[in-house]
């Protein structure tokens, strides 16, 4: 490793992480398309994830203002993309990532369905599952909005039922409607809308749409690496790898695309950043965030040792390696949160930051208790931490 390469601390990485994922007061987004751009993509797994992780990253909202961007302006969508996980992006990051990543997922999904169909022996086939998908568009056309359930009950051929490993141990009939539903908003043929009941809600309604407009997946992966290099810089190569879901191969190539620059770390390492993004850091202000389960600032690396004492990962994530709720002072995990069934915010600290961290903490949470409301969240990956605090 050269001496002569840039040095970033790793108190130049957190303070990264509060100016440019919008942590820090003073650098919070106006919008939430802003929000969502600032971490390249929101998870979007669990509902409630959307919301809470945009809310911190926001100067002024309620949940109405994130409702608005995802139901009524169209400027936040969800899609099936990096790591085979449903992510919210920005309309306008939307055809990168749907070209660089969801492509080729959907036609996984196609292809994974077919063989099912064929394997279960009753003639179902490619014009067969064409036929159904049209059917669900016109229904879709004709009723509006609607759930899967209601798209069932009007569409015969989603209600059709399937044997999958007939003659096998695991063998398991199953409906076809689920994977119909996702094969389409796969390709971006249909998009989720308002859910039935509140913002907390996964059971969405769905709505026709069309296509994303075509880019060519190399320009589209090197656009998706120069924005992850921007938000997550310094990184690696793994990183990118394991963030993406994408090959080796197509990490590589999509990187070398970009022309990132590398730099020292504190440890002796060395790690990417984007070209010319080797100035160092300014020192944002103090700052603490309570941070929702799987909330991107916690997921965004392979290697998280620069904000989290690996001491302290089998409190907050679950057994697949899912965050749970964490509490932040200065762009470290200091400990983790929950909300209690009486609507309490609640946290343990795990560290010691001291007294002003605390008091910043306290003022947080009353934020966020604030902005909830009379909802009521239950991160769907439960870490112990978590099931401890809210017992």
């Amino acid at each position: 490793m050269s001496p002569s390469l840039p040095l970033v601390t790793t108190a130049e990485r957190r303070d990264r992480l509060g100016r440019r994922h919008r942590l820090a007061p003073s650098a919070r987004a106006a919008t939430v398309p802003q929000a969502a751009d600032a971490v390249v993509a929101l998870h979007a797994t669990d509902a409630s994830t959307v919301f809470l992780s945009a809310r911190a990253r926001l100067t002024e909202s309620g949940p109405d203002t994130i409702e608005r961007a995802l139901y009524e302006d169209v400027s936040l969508v969800r899609l099936l993309s990096m790591r085979n996980t449903l992510f919210a992006v920005s309309a306008e990051l939307a055809p990168y990532v749907d070209s660089s990543t969801a492509r080729g997922i959907a036609a996984k999904e196609r292809r994974a369905l077919l063989k099912h169909l064929d394997e279960d022996g009753q003639g179902l086939d490619a014009g067969w599952l064409a036929g159904a998908e049209a059917a669900a568009l016109d229904a879709l056309d004709t009723r509006g909005p609607s759930t899967g359930s209601q798209l069932s009950a009007a569409v015969p051929a989603l209600r059709q039922k399937i044997t999958i490993g007939r003659g096998k141990k695991y063998e398991t009939e199953t409906g076809v409607a689920t994977r119909v539903i996702r094969l389409l908003a796969a390709d971006g043929r249909i998009r989720r809308d308002r859910p039935r009941g509140s913002w907390t809600s996964s059971q969405y309604r769905w709505v026709h749409s069309e296509p994303w407009p075509a880019v060519p997946p190399a320009e589209a992966r090197a656009e998706i690496t120069r924005r992850w290099l921007r938000a997550y810089g310094p990184a690696t190569e793994t990183d990118l790898k394991w963030w993406t879901g994408w090959t080796l191969t197509d990490a590589r190539k999509a990187l070398a695309a970009v022309g990132p620059e590398q730099v020292r770390l504190d440890d002796g390492t060395t790690a990417l950043v984007g070209p010319g993004d080797t100035a160092p850091e300014p020192a944002t202000e103090p700052w603490a965030a309570l941070l929702p389960g799987l909330d991107p600032t916690g997921m965004g690396w392979a290697d998280r040792g620069f904000h989290l004492d690996p001491a302290h990962k089998s409190a907050l994530f679950d057994y697949a390696g899912n965050i749970g709720p964490t509490v932040w002072w200065n762009g470290e995990v200091v400990g983790g949160g929950a909300q209690r069934a009486d609507g309490e915010i609640v946290w343990r600290l795990l560290t010691r930051p001291g007294r002003a961290a605390e008091e910043a903490i306290t003022a947080e949470a009353a934020r966020l208790a604030a902005w909830v409301g009379e909802a009521r969240i239950t991160p769907r990956f439960r870490t112990p931490l978590e099931r401890e605090l809210v017992a």
